[in-house]
């Protein structure tokens, strides 16, 4: 599956078996996450789409990185086609940063006003549960 050493640690080369696809998109973080392609694009049509470690698939990464890359002008829509195709490893820092806002939601109210509950796959609405009737209790005290 095209892996190598690096560094004393296991690493899938670059190219168009790569788990994460064609080009990754790095951005600050504490978790380690980021945006990335896929090889594997019949999962985007799945209902249920959590296949990922906490990274996000990006279905049109090449409109992403065209996006990303329009204030730098030599990034032409070839290179960036010739760099994705290369094989090769290649880091591009933007000039203008752009702020990346990632957000989990497990209830919402679609376009029709209705509201649509989705599994917790993080677990994270335990937490927050608690979270609230921990102040709700404080407040109900007072």
């Amino acid at each position: 599956h095209g892996m190598e050493w690096n560094d004393g640690k296991i690493r899938q080369k670059p190219g168009p078996q790569n788990s994460l696809g064609l080009v990754k998109f790095l951005f600050p973080n504490s978790f380690n996450m980021y945006l990335h392609d896929t090889p594997s694009r019949s999962l985007f049509k799945e209902e249920k789409r959590a296949f990922s470690h906490g990274c996000i698939r990006v279905s049109e990464p090449k409109k992403l990185a065209v996006f990303l890359l329009e204030n730098n002008p030599e990034w032409t829509s070839e290179k960036i086609d010739e760099a994705m195709n290369s094989g090769k490893e290649q880091y591009v820092t933007l000039r203008k940063t752009v702020p990346v806002y990632i957000v989990y939601f497990t209830s919402f109210v679609d376009d029709k006003g209705k509201l649509n509950f989705r599994e917790d796959i993080y677990n994270r609405d335990n937490q927050l549960r608690d979270m609230i009737f921990a102040k709700n209790d404080a407040k109900s005290a007072q």
